[in-house]
């Protein structure tokens, strides 16, 4: 089970390796918005999101023997990236299960970060089988992208990380709402500010069609995604909350908030007009339901959790949405 001690030493072992990343504000989106909005940048972190943080937590946890054999996790990308540069950095092997349909600039990064790359079609194969079944043929150890201590723990220094970056701006009260598929970052956050910013409270934003742990808040239960594939937020589509992050969020976290993949493009549009930072779809989602649903707190504190976006889909969402009048 993951602890705010497990963090901590986390935070401790990223120190000198992770990117501390801004706490942004732009006063015209607040004005636009009718509310203060903070946007913790991690697509400013290495490789592009915030998952190389729970990719060196992990290695860096492992003993020299295991990590020498090598190590394999299963990605739509931006675990991919991470768990690959973290492994580059380590001297570690790296194999990594990606769906064929991934953005190819994500498959791209994760092959120049040294990994292998084993594809599969999301709609048809079992990627925690071939994971776990290629991690048996090769001795290697698997790090799953949410459902593992190490990997929250190293997510949770976000939360450490926002605490601290809050309090000096004088926030005490806001919702802090997190772009989420299985709820690494999710669970991670919310047990860091559980103990250092109580008054900060997580919610999670998911797409339209995949909101399944808004679904599993509300049941108290773990609920699956009817579908596998079919939202642009290829990031955080994931098939149900993950076994060892669904308790801390039930626990932790408020109801769940739902986006549609058009409100995700707007926010990305939003945010470089006024952020001037790059998001993919799924990294905008917590953006998208503070700039784009009523029932928040006047400040709120978002995740931007990547910004691994095509070149040419940022182009064509930029082309589509830049004169979009708001709301």
């Amino acid at each position: 089970m993951t602890s705010l001690a497990m963090i901590e030493a986390a935070a401790a072992r990223l120190a000198g390796h992770a990117r501390l990343t801004p706490l942004l504000n732009a006063p015209l989106l607040d004005r636009q918005a009718g509310r203060r909005i903070f946007v913790k940048a991690e697509c400013l972190q290495w490789t592009g999101s915030f998952k190389f943080r729970g990719g060196w937590a992990a290695l860096s946890a492992m003993t020299p023997a295991q990590r020498a054999k090598g190590v394999l996790a299963y990605s739509s990308g931006n675990h991919a990236q991470g768990v690959a540069l973290a492994a580059s950095r380590l001297g570690a092997p790296c194999v990594i299960v990606m769906p064929a349909d991934a953005p190819a600039i994500k498959i791209a990064n994760t092959r120049d970060y040294g990994a292998e790359v084993v594809l599969y079609d999301r709609a048809r194969d079992d990627r925690d089988a071939i994971g776990a079944s290629l991690a048996a043929q090769r001795g290697l150890t698997l790090v799953k992208p949410f459902d593992d201590a190490q990997v929250i723990a190293g997510q949770g220094s976000v939360g450490l990380e926002i605490a601290a970056q809050a309090a000096e701006a004088g926030v005490t009260s806001a919702a802090v709402l997190t772009c989420c598929g299985g709820g690494g970052l999710t669970a991670g956050v919310a047990l860091a500010l559980e103990a250092r910013a109580p008054g900060l409270a997580v919610r999670p934003v998911e797409p339209a069609g995949f909101d399944d742990t808004a679904r599993s808040l509300a049941s108290g239960k773990r609920e699956r995604n009817a579908a596998a594939t079919g939202s642009i937020c290829d990031a955080i589509v994931t098939p149900s909350p993950g076994e060892i992050t669904f308790p801390i969020l039930q626990r932790l976290c408020g109801p769940g908030l739902v986006v549609s993949d058009d409100e995700a493009l707007r926010a990305m549009v939003i945010a470089f007009q006024h952020l001037r930072i790059v998001l993919e779809p799924g990294g905008a989602v917590a953006l998208a339901a503070a700039l784009f649903r009523q029932d928040l707190p006047d400040t709120v504190i978002c995740t931007a959790s990547g910004g691994n976006v095509d070149a040419g889909l940022f182009a064509s969402t930029l082309q589509r949405f830049g004169d979009t009048p708001w709301p």
